[in-house]
């Protein structure tokens, strides 16, 4: 039997060779990374969302039909998420493959190019489109004083999350980087910035509502008015955030549906359960 002390020298030479293996496999990460997709740090959500699957996800996206055909690229989504290293970073592998699922799912049905008997099913045809087709507005809420609309612009949808209303486009361009009320059309000609104010919309809470990140990950905590609303947190609650005021407290509505069906479609490819409250159905959306 070897004495302790060479035990001790075994385990600690193993220990420094993991470690110089831990160190070449994050440099070569990030020398991969940097190369393909810009500097920075390696992309936590890359690691769950290669290439290939982004591509089997969204089908159709770089289809001549859809207007964003070239647009939504995996290098520039993979860019924008490492400006957001908590997206997709938090909590266990199942909480943070559950997270990214939702995200996709959401700006699929906001993008979705699918009708019920597209070819490969209508969940196979988000990221379609990169701006509202036939706005009825210019989406200018001119009794925000903080958020002025600059003259002659519009604020209709644009991007992945479809971004719309000028209090909207000023904090996003604000967090970003970019001048959102006098350059809203930023939103749909840059693919990065477009990824970059979804993940803001996704990332970012807005009094009184959570953010999606915090209800993904188990840090929404519900309000007594939440209670009584029954935001439950859930797929369901996300919809509530990003359309509610159009789209729940109504049974079976087509929308809420088409959602969720993205939802489990993309859950179902990632290994992971829905997990519960689904719909808005019986939720009271945010004033």
């Amino acid at each position: 039997m070897a004495p302790y002390h060479s035990r001790s020298s075994a385990r600690d030479n193993l220990r420094s060779v993991l470690a110089v293996a831990v160190f070449l496999t994050a440099a070569a990460c990030a020398g991969v990374a940097e190369a393909r997709y810009g500097a920075g740090q390696c992309s936590t959500v890359a690691s769950i969302v290669s290439e290939e699957l982004y591509s089997s996800l969204f089908l159709h996206k770089d289809d001549a039909a859809c207007p964003a055909k070239g647009f939504y690229t995996y290098a520039s989504f993979i860019r924008a998420t490492r400006k957001f290293p908590k997206f997709g970073g938090a909590g266990d592998l199942v909480t943070r493959k559950r997270e990214i699922a939702a995200f996709l799912a959401q700006i699929s049905h906001e993008t979705t190019g699918g009708w019920a008997t597209a070819p490969d099913g209508p969940y196979s045809w988000g990221l379609c489109f990169k701006e509202e087709i036939s706005p009825q507005s210019s989406y200018c809420d001119a009794t925000n004083k903080e958020w002025p609309c600059y003259p002659g612009k519009s604020y209709h949808g644009r991007g992945p999350i479809q971004l719309s209303w000028n209090f909207n486009y000023g904090p996003a361009g604000q967090a970003l980087g970019f001048d959102g009320l006098r350059n809203p059309e930023l939103v749909a000609n840059c693919s990065d910035t477009a990824f970059q104010t979804a993940l803001w919309f996704w990332m970012t809470p807005r009094q009184p509502k959570p953010s999606c990140h915090q209800v993904m990950v188990g840090e929404y905590y519900p309000t007594t008015a939440d209670t009584a609303a029954n935001r439950t947190a859930g797929f369901g609650l996300i919809t509530n955030i990003v359309n509610g005021g159009l789209e729940c407290n109504i049974a079976n509505d087509a929308r809420v549906n088409s959602r969720i069906g993205f939802y489990r479609r993309y859950c179902q490819v990632l290994g992971v359960d829905v997990g519960s409250n689904l719909d808005c159905a019986h939720q009271l959306p945010y004033s």
